[in-house]
């Protein structure tokens, strides 16, 4: 784009290029406002990019942000998004040790199957039952809350009445997660397979009484209002590529390698100072969303930060020749892992790991889940690579709070990985590094990104995937109509940080849009 057109004025300024900013340019443009979306960057979608991260290997990665469930039908449907969304036949394996012989729970693959399952791991039928029932009373809430994330944010009470449960309202609203889970389950195994929604992302313990972790498993929990994590065919570029063509065809500009360096207000316009390598440029427009972190929002207004965020991942991406085979012989690797495969994530395991690294430590049996992407959507693939039956493996570390980092990030991201992955060739009959991949280089295809890696490289603050802890969906104290509202008129926040925010969703974005739009200016 030209000087000019980054310094004119518009109806709306958009800070961020990431899939919630792409999602709210696009809404007001096809609404007729004229719209300019500033991406540091010299690519738009944020987090929710594909990358070939291997020098020479024809692969095309989800770098950072992987499955999709909180993204709206409603929002593909009004942008008329030209996304596909692919099923994956198995939810999740978790490998055991039961008896001294390897064995496991897969959940997928039929009804019949999956209570099968569950009777071989424990025994009897009872934790199925129990199963059956805990996930339909997630079902239950999931079908009512979903629906009102693209809706004015209600009252505590007007939620309440909508999911028409109290035993379902006590279990995720008002009690730790933890005391539902031990009252469903009785087996370690199946309590922090249940458990693990609530702590992606998010480091806290089952009975934490902050209810943060009561508030992730929610958002994981509900999406589409079913919970069920799709995963995007093309990889998560796709998905933001279809975004950006959205917003660009409705009449947004979307101008690359431009940082907004500093926003001005005095409530009933603004002004955003951008900066490029030829210099710096002044937008002006009535409405401003920023779609960052609530810490970079208060840096470009001046306003006093918020309370620091942590993250509390590793994550890890990997390509592999072929898929390890798994010490449990009745599971074949291609079901294994094509859903999420869970190590180390036993109730005890999870609750010991947390303990140890909230006491500064890193966790002697880290947990952790992986996923194969190219088994449900081989597109990412190369057509020789596939050809060759090579496979992609995505891990997503929990407990590793960005503290742990600090004293040495690039020696404790080592160690750490090495510990990791020596958990998931417990489970392996053959060391996951002789399935590893090289690059042009000869290097192996593994990348590994703490905390403190997601902060330098995509501003999250601590590394918090969701820019801070998840906030409840419905009204607080000062949360605004929407949630996007700030306490200056006319700027809204659009990020993850905004309420019923967090995820690959786009409902900041969509909502910020109404917010605008109900402006009327």
């Amino acid at each position: 784009m030209t000087a000019s057109e980054a310094s004119r004025t518009y109806d709306a300024v958009i800070v961020g290029g990431g899939h919630n900013g792409l999602v709210a340019a696009a809404y007001l443009a096809r609404a007729g406002r004229s719209v300019l979306v500033l991406e540091r960057l010299d690519h738009t979608g944020g987090a929710a990019v594909s990358a070939r991260p291997f020098p020479g290997v024809d692969a095309r990665l989800s770098r950072y942000s992987y499955l999709v469930s909180l993204l709206p039908g409603k929002i593909v449907r009004d942008l008329g998004l030209d996304v596909r969304l692919r099923a994956r036949t198995i939810s999740s394996y978790t490998p055991a040790e039961r008896g001294g012989r390897p064995t496991g729970l897969l959940v997928g693959g039929g009804e019949r199957r999956t209570r099968e399952a569950f009777a071989r791991l424990t025994g009897s039928e009872s934790e199925y039952r129990a199963w059956r029932r805990f996930h339909d009373m997630t079902g239950r809430v999931a079908r009512r809350v979903f629906p009102t994330l693209t809706e004015p944010l209600p009252t505590r009470e007007d939620l309440r009445r909508a999911v028409g449960d109290e035993e379902a309202w006590r279990a995720l609203f008002e009690e730790p997660i933890g005391v539902a889970v031990e009252e469903h389950f009785a087996d370690d195994l199946v309590r922090g397979l249940v458990l693990t929604d609530a702590l992606i992302g998010t480091f806290a313990d089952a009975h934490d009484p902050s209810l943060k972790q009561n508030r992730c498993f929610l958002y994981h929990v509900i999406g589409g209002g079913t919970g069920a994590w799709d995963v995007p065919v093309g990889g998560m570029g796709a998905l933001t590529d279809a975004l950006a063509d959205a917003a660009r065809a409705a009449g947004a500009v979307i101008a690359t390698g431009h940082e907004a360096i500093r926003v001005d207000t005095d409530g009933r316009t603004a002004e955003v100072t951008h900066r490029t390598a030829d210099g710096e440029g002044v937008a002006a427009a009535r409405h401003v969303l920023v779609n960052a972190s609530p810490r970079e929002l208060a840096a470009l207004l001046g306003d006093p930060p918020p309370p620091p965020a942590e993250g509390a991942q590793l994550k890890v991406n990997m390509l592999l020749t072929r898929l390890p085979r798994l010490r449990d012989t009745s599971v074949d690797p291609r079901e294994a892992f094509a859903g999420t495969f869970h190590i180390a994530e036993g109730y005890g395991q999870l609750a010991a790991a947390y303990a140890r690294a909230a006491a500064g430590e890193l966790p002697a049996e880290p947990p952790s889940e992986i996923y194969c992407h190219s088994l449900t959507d081989p597109t990412i693939l190369g057509p020789d690579l596939a050809a060759r039956g090579y496979q992609t493996l995505t891990l997503f570390g929990l407990h590793a709070p960005a503290r742990l980092f600090e004293r040495d990030n690039d020696a404790v991201r080592e160690e750490l990985l090495t510990s990791t992955l020596a958990r998931l060739d417990a489970h392996l009959t053959e060391p996951l590094a002789d399935c590893l991949a090289t690059d042009a280089d000869g290097r192996p295809c593994l990348e590994a990104r703490s905390p403190l890696d997601l902060e330098r490289d995509l501003g999250l603050p601590g590394g918090h995937i969701f820019h801070r802890d998840l906030s409840w969906p419905h009204a607080q104290d000062g949360t605004g109509r929407w949630g996007v509202e700030t306490r200056h008129a006319g700027v809204l926040l659009c990020g993850a940080g905004a309420v019923r925010g967090g995820g690959v969703s786009g409902v900041p974005g969509h909502n910020a849009a109404m917010a605008v739009l109900e402006a009327g200016d």
